[in-house]
């Protein structure tokens, strides 16, 4: 991601590394500050509102120290029909966190359509009908954000006027600068409520090990891989076993699972 310094403010790096710095989350008590940084900057930027999530296939909204929501008691999502944060069916009925499995860099969108740096095909197969009332949004500027294990969440900067539904101006000036921000904003309250330990930390998996994994990942059964790869049967199952002892899975599925989660099996683009 290239950006521009004068972005943010028009005073350069310096102003850039106060944002980054106001916007860290380094445990649970930093976290109501950062966001009302994020909030302040994307309202004095560009005068853009702010909406939050850290993961979109979590019903748990994110929350400060005490408890409080924040969409809510920062970001001001309160209003009858703006309470995204409370509706659990969003992230599979909006095309806007359906959009962020399938990119990585900011787009901005409206009913019109996706708007990307690069052309992304996917985001072409994606229904925009009845945009507004699915999306609850005329217009956004959307930040993927991309965690490890396979975590998505998602920053939107929504216009304040709410008639407003191109954002193609905000876009071109201040996304890349956004995104960064966003990006740390995220990271960090993921890290800070980060309590429990799913995946095994530093684990290696062979080169034949992850050749397995592979191709059990598309539905290749052990004879198969075998003859795929030219070893013997018993060879791929003690290849799979293997791996999932690493990775302190309980079955082959939870063992292509954990490996996807750690990037071992990422698909073809």
């Amino acid at each position: 991601m290239v950006a521009d310094a004068s972005g943010i403010g028009g005073t350069g790096f310096d102003s850039l590394s106060a944002d980054l710095a106001a916007v860290s989350v380094r445990g649970l008590d930093d976290v109501r500050a950062a966001a009302e940084a994020l909030c302040d900057i994307a309202r004095r930027v560009a005068n853009l509102r702010v909406a939050v999530c850290d993961n979109i296939a979590s019903k748990q909204t994110m929350v400060d120290a005490e408890g409080n929501v924040l969409a809510a008691d920062v970001f001001g999502w309160t209003e009858e029909g703006e309470r995204w944060w409370a509706d659990t069916r969003l992230a599979l009925s909006s095309p806007i966190p359906r959009a962020c499995r399938y990119e990585s860099e900011p787009f901005w969108v409206n009913a019109s359509g996706f708007r990307t740096r690069q052309n992304n095909v996917y985001l072409d197969q994606i229904s925009l009908d009845h945009f507004e009332k699915r999306a609850l949004t005329r217009g956004a500027i959307v930040i993927p954000i991309h965690l490890p294990f396979g975590q998505i969440g998602a920053v939107t900067y929504n216009c304040w006027t709410k008639t407003r539904d191109d954002l193609s101006a905000e876009y071109e000036a201040h996304a890349d600068m956004l995104g960064l921000l966003s990006h740390r904003f995220v990271a960090g309250y993921v890290k800070a409520h980060r309590s429990r330990h799913w995946l095994p930390g530093d684990c290696q998996l062979t080169k034949r090990e992850v050749e397995c994994l592979r191709w059990a990942s598309i539905g290749k059964t052990d004879k198969e891989i075998s003859l795929i790869l030219s070893r013997s049967h018993a060879t791929v199952r003690f290849h799979i076993q293997n791996a999932g002892e690493k990775l302190d899975a309980v079955n082959r599925s939870q063992t292509i699972f954990k490996a996807a989660q750690l990037g071992f099996l990422a698909a073809a683009a």
